[in-house]
Parts: structure tokens; sequence; C-alpha cells
């Protein structure tokens, strides 16, 4: 452990945004520390809002409202004939309600009876092991505390030790949500919960109440009944001490201790339909809860410890990115890393928290996969409800999944795909008359495919129909960098297959013999018409294109890999993608955002939809496109830099494909700066606030949201190592002034990994495993003007320098 990297904070936190994350992808943790008392904040990715049921009762509304095939053809011959204030009236009765909330769980109150003197020691958090520490002494009495959210055993682990003497402690269970039953005994503490069965945003000031329970009147005068489904859940707290225990008005104590293990876990009527297993009882689910919890506690600190290094370590050190000097060790967050004195220990820390948190909030048997929070949320009315926003920012999450070696972190994307392929197909079915599925800007847990916005949203961001064909790549993207032909055949082709009969359908020809998309939206820009006024809907937006052309082209090819070119859909595809518009270039040489050469109301809006092409879609290349990627370029320089976390990491990312490592730097160093420096030293016209990190270095929007701390390391991966185009480029961007540094682990598309090394701005040696795919495949490779052809056999790794010869 003496290699681990570890963040210090020197004072426990004062407020949530300086909290320490821990997680095992279904319960999560702020961890606050402190001397006398300490918070310990508590999260279950399953604990949302809404039934299993609100997806079909939003259709069944719409549909009511108007919306349909019918309404749609009209929509479609007023955007033709420029009657815009018509389709958007007509695309009013479209917009459903809105999609779920991700809501906070409990708080865990630790109180430590201490002397007013006790000296703080600071806090840790390990970004190789998830686990948060802290020390206290209090004259003879040490106080070693450590918390980690343990995926073997299904629990969320407290471990106090004190030396020197003995001590006394307080544990108190507290809920933001209504309170079924709480209760407290020897054993430890239990609440059990009711959740709401509808949660507005807390953008959508219109609704009356935010927060509906099932006893509650709903909107229409009608009762909210959930049916089957029972909203509740419960969280057991099982404690063990060599202690004296007590317990009063709720709170448990324990008096002369020297240990102190803690241990939670829970369970809901949610996890159970995430998981699809049958329905339990409430006796169930806190039978189940408590002996969770009481397994945990049986294992001891140690095991316990042992076990979740065990499962963790290996993960997280599957791959590294170290920028400058070898990093190890504890680095103060504000002094070494907020500072901006070291930036390239700043690069190398952002990069390994963003893997750390990815591990942490989305992990295979755990619960839906990680929101704009990650899984780490205090809000009943979280930003924008800590929900699924799939115009970019779920993509963003999962982007460095593949790259940085945590393929395993994908899957809970895979299954909210399921659940959105089976919704979403009714909504195709009878919204559009369209086979296959589909999904718009805003998910939730339980498959949300409509449209949002309550009928009175702006079209930018309320109709977009896109969102499958982009969510769908990740399934691709798992293939390629594995090629796992069984994973190809058994879980994606038969979404992609979905998404693609989808997207064929819904194109239709326009009056030059092209396929369109219409109705088209550009998330979330809009355009100006001849009279000067800002509109949003056209048809064959540059984005629409590209993601449909990357859906069609990647179905058919995945169609032919397993033996079903033969599928009379492919004929169907083979048909359509000659007639998909090409990208084009303004006037001005900048890559266009919509079919024709339309002015834009933002030139630099924090959204770079066309750019979708260059990353992450491998459309638009410096090698294969040149203009393109020049016009691409161009684009860049008009949109600016920075505006918040995820536009930045996008940026980054961008950059780094088109080769500009340096202006990638000028903007990684943009949006690491704190959140409060930002603001203060940057002013947009439009008077917005640029993002920043917060203490805890959770990026933000603001407010906080998680897509940029997952976007950073897979723009940094870019920087160094890229596998498209059949080949891959070492060293394609990286910055002039990160001199020095090494990669390991590093996953190219082909089912390779990749170490390498480079001194100077130069490639010093580079070794290649094979991971996945056939051992017979050539591998390109390419540095500067070097190129070498390989091939790299399981078990004969393939060494060579930094001309790319053999090495000795």
């Amino acid at each position: 452990m003496n290699d681990d990297l570890r963040l210090y904070w020197p004072r426990p936190a004062a407020a949530w945004n300086e909290a320490a994350p821990v997680g095992n992808g279904r319960l999560g943790a702020m961890v606050f520390g402190g001397t006398r008392g300490a918070r310990v904040q508590i999260n279950d990715s399953t604990l949302w809002s809404g039934t299993p049921a609100t997806p079909a009762e939003g259709l069944a509304a719409v549909r009511a409202a108007g919306a349909g095939p019918e309404r749609l053809a009209e929509v479609r011959d007023a955007i033709r004939t420029g009657d815009l204030r018509r389709a958007e009236s007509l695309l009013m009765s479209f917009e459903g309600r809105y999609s779920q909330e991700y809501l906070p769980f409990a708080d865990l109150a630790v109180g430590l009876g201490l002397s007013d003197e006790a000296r703080y020691g600071g806090r840790t958090l390990g970004l190789d092991d998830g686990v948060a520490a802290d020390e206290i002494t209090d004259g003879p009495l040490t106080v070693r505390r450590r918390t980690w959210a343990s995926r073997p055993a299904e629990a969320l682990c407290l471990d106090i030790a004190v030396t020197g003497g003995t001590a006394d402690a307080t544990l108190a269970l507290t809920t933001p949500l209504r309170l079924l039953r709480h209760t407290a005994g020897p054993e430890g503490l239990t609440v059990e919960v009711a959740l709401p069965v509808d949660g507005a945003p807390e953008h959508e000031t219109s609704v009356a109440q935010p927060l509906r329970y099932a006893d509650e009147t709903d909107h229409a005068g009608s009762t909210a009944a959930a049916g089957a489904y029972d909203p509740y859940a419960v969280l057991a707290v099982r404690v063990d001490t060599d202690g004296q225990v007590a317990t009063a008005d709720g709170t448990w104590s324990v008096t002369g201790m020297t240990r102190l293990l803690v241990t939670a876990s829970s369970s809901s009527a949610a996890a159970d339909v995430w998981h699809r297993v049958a329905p339990r009882t409430r006796a169930g689910h806190r039978e189940r809860a408590a002996a969770a919890a009481g397994r945990a506690l049986g294992l001891g600190a140690d095991a316990l410890l042992r076990s979740h290094r065990d499962d963790l370590r290996p993960l997280l050190a599957a791959a590294s990115l170290t920028f400058g000097e070898r990093r190890t060790g504890t680095y103060d967050v504000a002094r070494d890393v907020l500072s901006g004195d070291d930036e390239q220990l700043t690069a190398t820390v952002m990069f390994q928290l963003g893997r750390y948190l990815l591990a942490s909030c989305s992990r295979p048997g755990g619960g839906p996969p990680a929101n704009l929070q990650g899984m780490w949320n205090e809000e009943l009315r979280p930003p924008w409800s800590s929900n699924y926003t799939v115009n970019i920012n779920t993509e963003m999450n999962y982007w460095p999944a593949e790259v940085t070696a945590l393929g395993e972190c994908h899957e809970p994307l895979f299954g909210l795909l399921d659940r959105l392929a089976a919704s979403g197909a009714d909504v195709a079915r009878e919204l559009y008359g369209a086979r296959g599925w589909v999904t718009h800007h805003n998910t939730d847990m339980w498959g949300w495919a409509l449209p949002v916005g309550m009928g009175h949203s702006d079209p930018s961001w309320a109709i977009w129909m896109m969102g499958g064909a982009w969510l769908t790549q990740h399934l691709w993207d798992h293939y390629d960098f594995t090629r796992d032909t069984a994973f190809l055949r058994e879980r994606a082709w038969p979404v992609l297959r979905g998404q693609a009969a989808f997207c064929v359908d819904w194109l239709v020809e326009g009056e030059d013999g092209f396929l369109d998309t219409i109705p088209a939206t550009s998330p979330e820009n809009h355009f100006l018409s001849p009279a000067g006024e800002p509109e949003a809907l056209t048809h064959s937006t540059a984005m629409d294109v590209a993601l449909v052309r990357a859906t069609l082209t990647r179905a058919l090819a995945a169609a032919r890999i397993i033996g079903e070119g033969d599928d009379p859909l492919c004929a169907e595809i083979e048909a359509a993608l000659p007639r998909l518009r090409e990208p084009g270039a303004a006037a001005e040489g900048h890559l266009r955002e919509w079919a024709t050469d339309l002015p834009e109301e933002d030139p630099r809006h924090r959204h770079m939809s066309q750019l979708v092409t260059v990353y992450p879609l491998d459309q638009i290349t410096p090698r294969a496109t040149p203009e393109l990627a020049t016009a691409a370029s161009l684009l860049m320089e008009r949109r600016g830099p920075g505006a918040m976390g995820w536009s930045w990491a996008w940026k980054i990312a961008l950059r780094a494909r088109l080769g500009d490592g340096d202006t990638a730097r000028s903007l990684f160093l943009e949006a690491v700066r704190p959140l409060e420096r930002n603001a203060r030293e940057y002013a947009p016209v439009d008077g917005s606030v640029w993002g920043g990190l917060l203490p805890n270095l959770f990026s933000t929007h603001p407010p906080f949201q998680m897509d940029g701390n997952f976007g950073f390391p897979a723009g940094l991966a870019e920087l160094v190592l890229q596998s498209h185009d059949d080949r891959v480029s070492l060293l394609p961007a990286l910055p002039g002034r990160w001199t020095r540094g090494r990669a390991a682990g590093l996953r190219c598309r082909g089912g390779l990994a990749a170490d390498l090394a480079w001194q100077d701005g130069a490639l010093t040696s580079v070794t290649l495993r094979r991971v996945g795919g056939d051992d017979t495949a050539p591998v390109r490779l390419v540095h500067g003007s070097a190129t070498a052809e390989i091939t790299v056999s399981r078990g004969r790794d393939v060494t060579l320098d930094g001309a790319l010869r053999p090495a000795c």
C-alpha cells in the first residue's frame, strides 16, 4: 500500500461537497470525518421515485393528448412548409411529464466522546483501494476510523479502533424520506421508508406537489396507486464492539470501547425490479438487509477490508496513466492538486479519480448505471433529478470504461439499455409507427423513453429522437475493445438491431432524394430564422445523421460477424446508408451543425453536437477526412474554451482526436481550477458561471454533476493512445509540456492492452499484449513517422522501442 495514491484533507468536511465518496455499485456514502461528531451520508443506487408503471402511464397520457403517427405526419408537413410555430404546437402533445428522481437514503451520525482538545489528523481517500480514513488524538487516546463500501459483503463498513485507552461512541440513523419505522436495539439500528411514486424535477415549477407518495392524491385527483409495486426500502445497521451497549430514544451508544465495527446494508422493492427477481414482502426486505449486514459483521473488520481490497484493487490497478514523475503517496487536495502548481500531478490524480468513481458506482450485479451524480446525492430534488441525460452526459459517464480497463463497469449501462429497448419499443410503435425502440433526452431506472417537457418545453432539448442511437454505440464499443463475439451475439445484437430498425423507419425521403430525420433538433442549440428568431426544429441535423450512420453501419457489421447477414433488415440498411447526407462545412469554413448553412443563435454553445462525428464516433479523422477535420478544428476555435465540466471534457477529447494536445492541455487546466476561482475570473456574456472543481474534486456544471469527472480520464487517455482508423497511434496528441510519463494497461480496439513510456516528449518503449480477439490479426502501430505491423498472440507480449523496432 506504500504505492497507493491517496487524497488528503486536513480538516473534516464542513459541507457535502467536501466529503469523500465511497461506493460498491449499489451502496454509496459521502464520508465527512470529524472529531466529536461525524456524518456518513448514505445512498442506494436503486432508490428512485416513480414505479415500474410510470413509463407506460406516461405513454398512455401522451397518446390520449393526440400524439401519434398521424400527428407526426402533420408535424413533418409543417416543418417542410416552414410553419415552425404550428410544428412546435403539434409537438407539445408528444411531450410527456418527466423522468423520475434519484433519491437520498439516510444519514448515519457517528459521535465520539472526546474532549474539546482532541486534535484532528486529517482525512484521506485511497484511489487504489476505496478506503476513507481519518485519525484523531485526544491526550493518550488515538482513534483511527476507516470507511469503505464492500462489494463482496454487500455492505457499507465503518471500523473504529482506539489505542491508549477506551472511548465512548453514539450512532443515530435518520432519513429525509418518509419514515415508516425506526428501530434501535443492541444489535444496531434500522430505518424503513416509503419512496415517492412520483417526483418532479426542480425546474418544473408548475408541479404543485413535487414529491408524491402512494397514499396521496395525484395531479388528476385520483389516488396514486403503485399497483403490485410496493415503494419501500429498508436500511439495516449492525454493530459489534467490546464496550457496554445501550439504546435510548432511537440512539445507539457504547461506553468503554476499544473497537467498533459498523456494517450497513439495504434492500428495496426497486432493486427487485431492477434485478428482475420475484418481489419480496416488506418482511422479506427487512430480513435481507439485516442478514446482509449481519453476515458482513460476522466476518470482522480485517476480513471485510481484505475481501474489499481483493475485489477493488485489481480493477483499479488494471490501468494507470502518470504524467511527469512516478506518483504515489498522499497529496493534499487544496495545496497539491487544486493549486495548479503541478499540473501533471493534477492530470494523474484526475485520471485515477475518474476511474475510481466509475468503479465505485457502476459494477455488475449492483444497481442502475452511473447517473448525473454518479450515485452520490443528498437532495430530495437534485439538479436535473440526478437522472440520465442521454444527449451527452450519460454517454460521457462511460467514455473511460473500455479504454481505461473498466469494461466490466459498462454492464449496468447495458442493463438500462435492455430496459429501454422494451419500454422504447412501445413508444416507437405508438408515437411514430416505427419498428424497434426509441428513447429521447431523459431517462431513469424505470426506462422512461418518452420526450419530457410537460407540453410546454423548448423542443431544442425536449424533442430529440436519437438517445437510443447514441447509447447503443456503447454496446459496439464493448465488443470492439474486447472482440467478444458471444457478447455481440447474445447481448448487443438484439438491442442494436432494434435501434437500427427504428432508425430505418424514422428516415423519410426528402425532395432531393436523400433520407432525412424530421423533426430534428441539435441539442441544445438554436439556429436563427431569416427574421432573426431562434428556432430548433428542422431536418437532418449533423448529429442526427452521424448517429444514424453509426448505428446502421455497426448493426450491419455486427450482423455479418455473428452470421446474421441474411437478416432482411441488413438489406434495408444497405439501401439506406448511401442516401444519408454527408457532413459539410459552413461558409465560414467550420463544420456545419444543420443540413444547410444556418446561422447559430449561440456560436459558443456548450454542446459540440456535430463533433460527435470526431469523438466518439470516429467518422471524421485527420488521416481519413483531412478537410472535414480542418472544418472540425475551425468549429472548435469558434466554440471557444470551456463552459462547464462535461463540456471541457468533451473538448479535451476532441482536441486530442484532432492532434492538438497543447490546446487540450489548456482546456484541462481551465477545467481543474477551483469552482470559485473560475466563477470569479470568468464571466460569460450570458450571465452563467463557468464550472470547475469542488473541494472534494467533484466536477461541476455548476451545480455538481459527475460527467466531467468521468470524461477527464477518457480525454487524457486519448492524448497518449488512440486505436481507431485501423491503427494504434502512440502519443498522437501529447502536450508539449508533458514531456515525461508512462501508461500501463490502456486498452485498444481489437482486444489489446498497451504499456508505453515517454521521455523528452518522445516514445521510449511500448509493450502490447492480447486480452481478447484474434491472435493472428495484424496490428498496425504508428508513432510520428514510424510505423510497424505486428501480430500479438495470447501469452506472448511484444515490446518495441521508440522507433517501433523490436526491443532487445
